[in-house]
């Protein structure tokens, strides 16, 4: 099948990634964008432009209009990114309905590996380890039950993907709420609110495998990224490779994923992720197989850097009918990683003493990447762009290289280049992640999935420390009302409850804000989002930690519950 004009159904970096590849081989691009996101970047990448009827993800989800879009425009392929609708079985068959190929892998693939559980049970008739876990969509008794015993579990959404609809639970108090967040915030994503629960490797690394298939059964792999260093289950630094596996697990990791693959008859690009158990004197070699992503994965470009193979034009040229052996990528003639790469996200945001993530917002009155040997920066933030809620606060993806077999050279390196990365107008988290490169725990390996929250309070610091010199001030942004279904700052009164002088040191902090009356409190935003619901009515009786709102922000939903 011959490809020669594409839509790309995302926005931000990635469809600016997109964007160029395709322009790199001589293919038509259509770019769309949702009625607040005319300003985002990736609209002045593109050949052509066309606007989407809605706001938000919601227009970027709606599968009729962007085939319908793709084909006036007269395109033969849509590319999905990440993200959004990348894993979307429904998707794939409606593009090939209308006669447009869908830039991944085949429907059943999908519908294969978009399934947790579906994917937990073909690793399982192949025995590639997996963690004790449910059989399938489990309801709050069934979980109860897992976690009486199992004690520590995660829950997890089975069509999730991206960190969203995933909460670890260590306590049984913890779970029912957890267990309706995770099914809210998978409805909302990925319209499938099932889930289900694994047990929780206490100390874990989080490793994945790159593949790249071409339909026929034949896989190749390149090589393994390293991805512990996260917040919340989602990714903050990725490593390619990883510098501190073992060599005979490496062999056992690319394998399994390899055999999976194959099973699977993959066709496209996709990842195969794995947990090592990283516990003090425990099994060095046990892992357990997570799951699979179908799809391109945001932390793809430090695979490309140590491979020197562009993993976007791989796609594009797979979907075209290339098949591995006219691409030349055979297993053989893949070379191993040259030095390390490393990509840190620089996010729209802060993060608190207790590892939490709090969403910033703004217009970047200056946006300066670092550059110089051995660097670059896969961005969609400009001077003069106002950040969405709506979306996620990814701005760039900072990605330095080394062919240094030393990983200390790499790691210099991006600890200078974060340095140099000048951002105004909005707060981001440049300084929390020269904190994080900059500790000793990156040098001999003795990092683990959760290590981000456990050394949240020293990372803070380090943070706030960070000399002015060298990092640009940030400004917060301005205010917005407090209405269901709208975007809220940090600090904006949601509410105002009736609950006597005990308020006064509340009052005070809202005062600015909006005037509060006497006996009266005014229930603050803990971050920037979105209201999602609002969960009493006016007038009626509240009780101290009783939940009031619902509000999202950074892919996860939070609760704002009564002082």
């Amino acid at each position: 099948m011959t490809v020669t004009r594409i839509l790309i159904a995302n926005r931000g970096e990635i469809a600016i990634r997109v964007a160029r590849a395709a322009a790199e081989l001589g293919l038509g691009t259509v770019a769309v964008h949702s009625e607040d996101d005319a300003r985002s970047l990736h609209t002045r990448r593109a050949d052509e432009v066309r606007a989407l009827r809605g706001s938000g993800a919601a227009a970027y989800l709606d599968i009729a209009q962007l085939v319908a879009l793709a084909a006036d425009a007269g395109c033969d392929a849509i590319h999905p990114g990440y993200g959004f609708l990348s894993e979307n079985a429904a998707f794939a068959r409606a593009c090939a309905a209308a006669g447009i190929r869908f830039v991944g892998p085949n429907p059943e693939v999908l519908e294969q590996f978009g399934d947790k559980a579906r994917a937990r049970a073909l690793a399982q008739r192949l025995a590639v380890p997996v963690l004790p876990g449910t059989s399938g969509p489990t309801g709050l008794a069934e979980a109860r039950e897992f976690q009486r015993a199992h004690g520590a579990v995660m829950i997890k959404a089975i069509a999730g993907g991206g960190g969203r609809g995933m909460r670890a639970v260590l306590r049984a108090e913890e779970l029912d709420a957890s267990y309706e967040r995770c099914r809210s915030e998978a409805t909302s994503a990925f319209g499938n609110g099932d889930v289900y629960l694994e047990a929780l490797l206490p100390r874990a690394r989080h490793i994945e495998v790159q593949i790249v298939g071409d339909g026929s059964g034949d896989i190749v792999h390149l090589w393994e990224r390293e991805c512990t260093l996260q917040r919340r289950n989602q990714k903050l630094v990725e490593i390619a490779p990883s510098p501190w596996l073992a060599k005979e697990l490496r062999a056992r990791l690319l394998d399994a994923a390899v055999r999976l693959g194959q099973a699977a008859k993959f066709d496209g690009i996709g990842t195969v992720e794995f947990l090592v158990d990283a516990t003090a004197g425990g099994d060095a070699t046990r892992f357990a197989f997570i799951e699979a992503n179908a799809r391109l994965q945001v932390e793809h470009t430090v695979t490309e850097e140590v491979t020197g193979i562009d993993l976007v034009q791989t796609q594009l040229r797979i979907a075209a009918g290339r098949t591995l052996g006219e691409l030349g990528l055979e297993q053989a003639s893949v070379s191993e990683p040259r030095g390390f790469a490393l990509q840190a996200r620089i996010n729209a945001e802060t993060m608190g003493a207790d590892g939490a993530a709090l969403p910033s917002g703004g217009t970047l009155s200056a946006f300066e990447p670092p550059s110089g040997r051995g660097l670059r920066v896969d961005a969609c933030g400009y001077a003069g762009y106002t950040t969405n809620p709506r979306f996620d606060s990814l701005l760039a993806k900072l990605i330095a290289h080394s062919t240094s077999r030393a990983f200390a050279d790499v790691l210099a390196r991006s600890v200078r280049a974060l340095g140099e990365f000048r951002i105004e107008g909005v707060a981001t988290n440049l300084t929390f992640l020269h904190a994080l490169l900059s500790r000793p725990e990156l040098a001999d390996g003795s990092v683990y999935t959760r290590f981000v929250e456990d050394h949240a309070a020293e990372l803070a610091a380090g943070a706030k420390a960070a000399t002015p010199a060298r990092f640009f001030a940030a400004t917060p942004s301005a205010a917005g009302p407090a209405l269901a279904g709208a975007r809220v700052d940090s600090r904006d009164p949601l509410a105002v409850l009736d609950y006597g002088k005990a308020a006064s040191a509340a009052r005070e902090v809202a005062a600015e804000a909006e005037a509060v009356p006497d006996g009266l409190i005014a229930v603050l935003a803990p971050l920037q989002g979105t209201i999602v619901s609002i969960d009493v009515l006016d007038g009626e009786l509240v009780a101290a930690g009783q939940p009031l709102l619902v509000m999202e922000a950074m892919k996860m939903e939070h609760v704002v519950a009564a002082e």
